[in-house]
């Protein structure tokens, strides 16, 4: 079986794994990575770019290695190509995030449409870093839908575009960048330098999954017109070059205005305000709605990804088979 069709099968076997399963309650692979990267920090902590980078050099690249020796043992002539498929299968499940997701934005959102909004607040945090107690219900319920379109990118289309670029070890390289700008690439003062290169590396890495999911949120979405409009006007204005197209693709599809103020930690920021001209304020409601447009867009993601990977895997094999 060709590696194609090895991310194909497996790929579509973790995503459907998360779907049913959602993260393990405990020993999830991605808090053990975390546990152990805040050990090499502590060890490597430097008020210094370089050292940060080697702190982004020893944990990424570590899980990159991991990933490409376990690969390499599952393609060992004693096992079948289905340890192959079980493994990516695995590392895919192990990596997104979509059912976790879903199940905390729709938690706040009950939350929300029941009027208790101190239980949406003391749920926020499960979802993102934002100061709950400055937040009204619709300023929760926007950030709870910025949220889930930007964690669609990172949490699960990002994962897939890597996973069919280089396998097992893109699957969990990714993750391990992403999960490293989480931890230290804020702009907090003791990481402010240190994290530095984990936010540039997360940046680049990003980049092609936020694009693929703002093209299809634009394709899944209600208002196409809509979402292309505001993607072209506001994305450029986002502080974040990923979640710039991400967010306003996502507000455009569901007209809706995402960005403006917001707080972090104590620190206030004042973002430009995302399809503001067409959209309305988000309501409650919008949660769900987020949260399908989600959904549609990460199987649509897998199956792009699948495809191009499958198209890939033929043209190489007609290559091959011209030149022998």
């Amino acid at each position: 079986m060709g590696a194609d069709r090895v991310f194909a099968y497996g790929a579509a076997a973790g995503l459907l794994g998360d779907l049913l399963l959602g993260d393990p309650r405990r020993g999830h692979p991605v808090a053990v990575f975390g546990r152990a990267a805040g050990a090499v920090e502590r060890v490597l902590w430097h008020d210094h770019r370089g050292w940060g980078a080697l702190h982004t050099a020893v944990c990424a690249g570590g899980a990159v290695a991991l990933g490409a020796a376990a690969a390499r043992a599952a393609r060992a002539p004693r096992f079948p190509c289905t340890a192959s498929v079980l493994l990516t299968g695995a590392a895919t499940w192990a990596v997104v995030g979509g059912t976790s997701l879903a199940r905390e934005a729709r938690a706040v959102g009950q939350a929300l449409e029941s009027g208790d909004i101190e239980a949406a607040r003391a749920r926020l945090p499960h979802l993102c870093g934002r100061d709950p107690q400055a937040l009204d219900a619709a300023q929760i319920a926007r950030a709870v839908v910025e949220s889930v379109a930007e964690n669609t990118s990172d949490a699960v289309v990002g994962a897939l575009v890597w996973g069919a670029v280089a396998g097992v070890p893109g699957l969990l390289g990714f993750r391990a960048v992403n999960t490293l700008d989480a931890m230290v690439g804020h702009k907090s003062p003791r990481h402010r330098r240190f994290g530095w290169a984990s936010a540039r590396l997360d940046d680049l890495a990003g980049w092609p999954g936020a694009r693929l999911t703002a093209v299809l949120a634009t394709a899944a979405g209600g208002d196409p017109r809509g979402a292309v409009r505001a993607w072209r006007a506001d994305a450029g204005r986002h502080p974040s070059p990923n979640a710039g197209p991400v967010e306003a693709s996502f507000a455009g599809a569901l007209g809706v205005r995402l960005g403006g103020t917001l707080s972090y930690a104590g620190r206030v920021e004042h973002r430009p305000v995302l399809n503001g001209a067409a959209g309305r304020a988000v309501q409650a409601g919008d949660i769900d709605r987020a949260v399908r447009l989600s959904r549609r867009v990460s199987w649509l993601a897998l199956g792009t990804c699948a495809a191009v990977q499958l198209l890939c895997g033929r043209r190489d094999r007609r290559t091959k088979g011209r030149t022998s």
